[in-house]
């Protein structure tokens, strides 16, 4: 099978392939040009005559789950990341894999973790042939120096379940690990020793996938109530002692940050949006679980409580911060991607109005319309930004691919996108003349707020009539990119090779971008 064939100039001026791991994909168009056509991809219609009638779908482990479900050559196999750096059943699965002397896998997570270095060893042998999902820490690493077989290909949450819908990814075998579940293969992940919270991720798989598997360490009596998974998708169930390490689904920090910097860019933040008239009575805005981010959300409470306000929602990742915010009163509802510490799971159980949701709802762009276009601020971070006001969230300036996707290419959508990061980050700038690898076109990105100033998108004019006699420190992002580059001087470019590795959807199941080899 050819890596990838017939290289085109996308209309974002990035070089990409057509046909990658022997498939066609489209190139990237420009927002909002690409039309899909067809139908939605449909899994084959099942009979309840070839499943018990008691309900009991339990089999004695994951290895005859998988034995039951077909496993063989070339087959995609997929998983979700609820648990994070705590989950146990993707390495399960491919070591019954290597056991069973199965070749040439297609892995699609929602997203891979460190805890998950242990599968470097089947992409050497072949066990697997491609990661198809975001990569975090070393497995991207070992990608990006070109040691995958096949090519990597990196979707947002919402460009994941465009991808599963539209039959452009074909699961053969989902594994969904589910903190409780019954025996027919309802599930939930609020309930249980290993609770994580929601199960949204893997919503798409359970819908779409040929056979399922739901693996849980908390067996119920039917009903599994809630039931975020429905056991009507369900071919298998497996019981195990430990389906995951909840302790470890927290990512980072989900602590306010100390950083006098970091502090002073959340401070300026929250000012701007004030000032700029971007915060009402019933405003919106997403969430992050960075220290930064957690600043500004407290930032935004301080105004809600100050003008006696009330946020409309909150779209999250939650953790503890919003969940106060929710359980004071100031927020009307949490409506929940995912799940960032203890207190979020404990709120999602308890609390009506904090929703658990899916990259269906939130951020399907082959949709009739999601919430990320009604949310009035949008929080990001990103790695890199250009004088175009192009982000990368994936890889950094010496072009490792490190980072993934996740659902900060979908809330781009939402009226005022907002980055606020460092002028540089261990003495390397920030700001660039371009984008070591392009995640989302400038157009999308509407302010930047660092340390020693704002920069707002010449296409906001009404930001910038809103805030010229505001006394906030705006500049032109080549005036924040000259002053990074007097302290810290000229960064140098990665050392990359011509070699594609890995390849960024933009969320519509476009190619954006290309990701090069890099050269040590």
């Amino acid at each position: 099978m050819t890596k990838y064939d017939k290289l085109v100039t996308n209309a974002a001026g990035r070089v990409v392939p057509t046909i990658i791991n022997g498939e066609e994909h489209t190139p990237f168009m420009g927002v909002g040009k690409y039309k899909p056509s067809g139908r939605k991809y449909g899994p084959r219609i099942a009979s309840c005559a070839d499943y018990p009638e008691d309900g009991n779908k339990l089999v004695p482990g994951l290895k005859e789950a998988l034995m039951k479900s077909g496993l063989k050559d070339g087959m995609t196999i997929s998983t979700h990341h609820h648990f994070r750096n705590g989950d146990l059943m993707a390495n399960q699965v491919f070591d019954i894999a290597k056991e069973l002397g199965i070749k040439d896998l297609r892995w699609f997570p929602s997203a891979s973790f460190p805890c998950q270095e242990h599968l470097i060893q089947y992409l050497e042998d072949g066990t697997i042939n491609r990661i198809e999902g975001s990569m975090n820490g070393p497995l991207g690493r070992f990608a990006s120096l070109g040691k995958m077989k096949g090519v990597g290909v990196l979707r947002s949450h919402g460009g994941r379940y465009q991808a599963i819908q539209d039959g452009e990814v074909k699961i053969d075998i989902a594994v969904i690990a589910a903190p409780t579940a019954d025996a027919f293969g309802n599930a939930n992940g609020v309930n249980g020793n290993a609770a994580c919270g929601l199960l949204g991720f893997a919503l798409g798989d359970s819908q779409y996938a040929d056979k399922v598997i739901v693996v849980t360490d908390n067996l119920v009596p039917f009903p599994a109530i809630p039931w975020q998974i429905h056991g009507n998708y369900i071919d298998y169930v497996v019981k195990v002692d430990k389906v995951g390490l909840p302790e470890k689904i927290i990512s980072g920090t989900t602590q306010i940050t100390k950083s006098p910097d970091r502090l002073l860019i959340a401070e300026i933040t929250a000012e701007f949006c004030e000032k700029a008239g971007l915060i009402y009575d019933g405003f919106s805005y997403q969430a992050g679980a960075g220290g930064t981010a957690l600043s500004i959300g407290n930032y935004f409470g301080d105004i809600l409580r100050k003008n006696n306000w009330k946020a409309g929602f909150i779209r999250a990742g939650s953790n503890k911060y919003p969940v106060e915010m929710l359980e004071e009163g100031i927020v009307g509802y949490i409506l929940d991607g995912q799940t960032f510490d203890l207190e979020g799971v404990r709120s999602m159980r308890e609390n009506a109005n904090h929703v658990d949701t899916s990259p269906f709802t939130s951020y399907n762009y082959h949709g009739k319309g999601n919430f990320a276009s009604l949310i009035d601020i949008v929080v990001l971070g990103a790695t890199e930004v250009d004088v175009n006001f192009n982000a990368n969230v994936v890889s950094h300036s010496d072009g490792f691919l490190l980072h993934g996707i996740g659902g900060w290419q979908n809330t781009l959508f939402g009226k005022t996108t907002i980055m606020p990061i460092p002028l540089f980050r261990d003495r390397i700038p920030v700001i660039r003349d371009e984008v070591t690898t392009l995640c989302a076109p400038g157009e999308m990105i509407d302010v930047i707020v660092t340390e020693r100033g704002i920069a707002i998108n010449p296409l906001r004019a009404d930001l910038i009539e809103k805030t010229k006699d505001s006394g906030l420190p705006i500049k032109t992002i080549q005036e924040l990119k000259a002053e990074a580059e007097a302290i810290c001087g000229i960064p140098e470019k990665p050392d990359l090779g011509d070699e594609i590795i890995a390849v960024i959807k933009w969320v519509d199941g476009t190619v954006i971008d290309s990701v090069r080899r890099v050269i040590e």
